[in-house]
């Protein structure tokens, strides 16, 4: 079951856990706009997946030893994927082996911290600020959805093209952020 806490800020590396110990409830999250649930199999998440219309999937392995290039590679990868950023689409993972966390901000620009197992299905609204990594064991398979074809191009936060796209003025708007 995934764990939902306020990210520690401390120093270290970012597939530290970084549990502050001040837990977040699922109704904070529903107040950003994320959805959570523990599925114990796909067709639970396929019925998900059918009420929002996400019609397409694939598979994401990350892990040390078979990433293409091998640890460093990854590692990267890793780098690329903790940049903070949004996207125009949502964001939809459900973990079917591993462990990895993301990390999304909240309305008073604090990071939450999502650690999510086995099970877990987190979907994160279009237009959130958020960073992935793995956890320290360096190892995730996840089922990835979407709607038709992916708009995973990540815009990285402090950019035009990020803070005054539409999905970022309409997640504000939805959440009543300013």
């Amino acid at each position: 079951m995934g764990a939902f806490y306020y990210h520690d800020e401390l120093p270290g590396t970012f597939t530290d856990e970084h549990n502050s110990g001040k837990p977040v409830s699922l109704e904070q999250l529903e107040k950003i706009g994320v959805f959570y649930r523990h599925f114990e199999t796909v067709e639970e998440v396929d019925v998900v997946a059918k009420e929002r219309n996400y019609k397409n999937r694939d598979e994401i392995v990350l892990s040390e030893a078979t990433f293409p290039g091998g640890p460093e590679a990854l590692q990267a990868k890793l780098e690329v994927f903790y940049k903070e950023h949004l996207h125009e689409d949502e964001e939809i993972r459900y973990i079917l082996d591993g462990e990895g966390y993301f990390d999304v901000r909240d309305d008073n620009d604090r990071w939450i911290r999502a650690k999510l197992t086995k099970g877990d299905l987190l979907i994160l609204p279009a237009g959130i600020y958020h960073r992935f990594t793995l956890s320290n064991s360096k190892y995730v398979r996840a089922l990835r959805l979407f709607k038709d074809e992916p708009k995973w191009v990540a815009l990285d936060r402090g950019t035009d093209q990020a803070e005054s796209s539409f999905s970022r003025t309409e997640y504000l708007r939805s959440v009543s952020v300013n």
